[in-house]
């Protein structure tokens, strides 16, 4: 460690418990922003297939706050959570949201009207129709979405690190101020694992409820 070099296995070995920490504390703010956001993201979509007046502004509006910068973002939000993990959280909420309400309208859309039209001929209800044949159809849309928005999510709580709830970030911004090149280099090494792990397990996750997509494949 007196050398600084930016892999340095003793700084592994004595600073376990706190690489252990704030890992624990980035996958706990990735995993509440993202559940909240698709919990929000959700309904938005439903309301603007509804009523198409209200896709436009639902849209624009997620779209403008995904352009806000983070530092700008977290700043406008402090006053009203404090300095607490609840404004990085919101933060990445808002920042999910374009990406989710899209998704999930393009898994939608891309439900065949003759499939509809079917399911309504069984007797289904809109509500029975919408989870027990338009959701199951929509998933590889929406699963798309959720990988795109769990990975982007990993990258961005980093920032969260200028209010003390950044996770493996709070390392990184620690490691730059003080020039500690071991401390930079494992906890940045830990964040790009964190997203690569997060997008196999979502890949998984999407192989196994979407069976019909890869006896599509094997058929063609």
């Amino acid at each position: 460690m007196v050398a600084n070099e930016w892999f340095c296995g003793e700084y592994v070995r004595t600073r376990s418990q706190e690489l252990t920490d704030a890992t624990l504390q980035h996958v706990g703010i990735v995993l509440a922003s993202v559940a909240i956001g698709l919990l929000v993201a959700f309904p938005l979509a439903l309301l603007a297939r509804r009523w198409p007046i209200v896709a436009g502004p639902v849209l624009s509006l997620t779209t403008i706050l995904y352009t806000v910068p983070s530092l700008a973002m977290f700043s406008l939000l402090l006053p009203v959570f404090g300095i607490s993990v609840s404004v990085v959280i919101t933060g990445l909420v808002l920042y999910s949201l374009t990406v989710l309400v899209r998704n999930i309208l393009a898994g939608l859309a891309s439900v065949p009207e003759e499939v509809r039209e079917a399911a309504r001929g069984m007797g289904y209800g809109s509500v029975r129709m919408l989870f027990a044949v338009e959701l199951p159809m929509a998933l590889p849309a929406l699963m798309a979405g959720l990988r795109i928005t769990t990975v982007s999510t990993v990258s961005l709580t980093t920032v969260g690190a200028i209010i003390g709830y950044g996770g493996l970030g709070n390392l990184i911004y620690d490691g730059m101020h003080t020039f500690f090149k071991a401390e930079v280099f494992t906890a940045s090494v830990l964040c790009v694992a964190l997203a690569i792990v997060a997008d196999l397990l979502l890949l998984g996750l999407q192989r196994l409820l979407t069976p019909w997509t890869r006896k599509r494949r094997r058929a063609a």
